[in-house]
């Protein structure tokens, strides 16, 4: 039987080797936010298009133009169904978009939309999601300025596809990246997690499971920027593809740390759980759509945990683990049976199509 270190090197080993897709073809894996997805982001896209700017891989690009820094950020949207319980892709759009943006550290500012859809889409669907997308643009204050509309044959799509860029404006003097977490920081999540993932798989009806759920679908700029009034804000990251658990081990590997959470302490519904134990999936690894992770100088923890209760939208935000310096690259789950597991990264995702 290997020791832990003997597996902890094993694995520290595997994660040395250059990145190499291995497939020959393009599989659902590839785009669920798990490990195929790094490798191929990372052995075909950065091997590309290797740049400063590019690298460091975060939520949005960090850019200076004219003397004037802004963040930018880009993302498509293909969830299955296009409506369900909380919201639909239009708002999804927005809101995933804006987020990427707030935990940068940026204030949203313009948007830029473009549509895929598919022939015989009903236009009645389609005024429906463009005005979500309308509503959650003013209630952010960002304004909508270029598109594109394109139509493809019918069986050739999926209705309706979504991609969506950001730019908002960025601060001279910010200084967050996952690089500069740093062992004796807190982990804090924002807000119970998974019911994004969990609501979208219940509303295919593909299973017969009941479950009182809505998506956690929202802007989180406000919240991040109440955060960001408190000293010793490291790093924050929403909690999309992959979920909590994908999230802490990019920020484990980024910084080459570990991160040890408390399984007990990360706050999840009874509903979403029930779901989870039915489906035989893991909570930390369901998407959300409006909770992000941050990473917090120990010093500032009760004060950060307070600034976020203060707003509605935090209101259940709480401390889940900490940083640690050994093992680096790892996130460690001190189980509900007291027992320790690697939280390592999934090869693909329990649920696909959920953004």
């Amino acid at each position: 039987m290997r020791t832990e270190d003997e597996v902890l090197e094993r694995i520290e080993r595997a994660r040395r080797r250059k990145p190499r897709v291995r497939e020959e073809r393009i599989t659902a894996a590839h785009g669920a936010g798990g490990k195929a997805t790094h490798t191929l982001v990372e052995a075909v896209f950065v091997d590309a298009f290797r740049n400063a700017l590019l690298e460091p891989l975060g939520d949005a690009a960090d850019l200076v133009l004219g003397g004037t820094r802004l963040a930018m950020t880009t993302d498509s949207y293909v969830v299955s169904p296009l409506f369900f319980p909380g919201g639909n892709i239009g708002d999804l759009a927005v809101n995933g978009t804006v987020n990427d943006l707030a935990v940068a550290g940026a204030q949203p500012a313009y948007l830029s939309c473009g549509f895929i859809l598919e022939e015989g889409f009903p236009v009645a669907d389609l005024r429906r999601i463009v005005a979500s997308m309308r509503e959650c643009a003013d209630a952010v204050g960002v304004t909508l300025v270029t598109g594109d509309t394109k139509v493809v044959g019918k069986g050739s799509g999926d209705g309706c596809y979504i991609n969506t860029t950001g730019v908002g404006l960025l601060p001279p003097d910010r200084a967050l990246g996952v690089h500069t977490v740093r062992p004796g920081d807190v982990v804090l999540v924002s807000g119970p997690v998974g019911e994004h993932g969990v609501t979208v798989m219940l509303a295919r009806g593909e299973l017969e499971i009941e479950a009182d759920l809505v998506s956690d679908t929202a802007p989180l700029a406000d919240l991040c920027a109440r955060l960001l009034t408190v000293p010793g804000v490291r790093a924050m990251r929403d909690a999309t593809r992959g979920g909590v658990a994908t999230v802490l081990n990019e920020i484990a590997r980024a910084a080459e740390v570990s991160v040890v959470v408390d399984e007990s302490a990360v706050p999840v519904r009874d509903e979403v759980r029930g779901a989870c134990e039915l489906l035989g999936i893991d909570p930390l690894y369901v998407a959300c759509e409006g909770r992000f992770v941050a990473v917090v100088d120990g010093a500032y923890a009760d004060e950060a945990v307070a600034a976020l209760r203060e707003h509605p939208q935090g209101a259940e935000a709480t401390v889940i683990g900490k940083v640690g310096p050994d093992p680096a690259g790892t996130v460690l789950l001190n189980t509900a049976f007291g027992g320790t597991r690697i939280a390592d990264l999934l090869v693909g995702d329990p649920l696909p199509r959920i953004c």
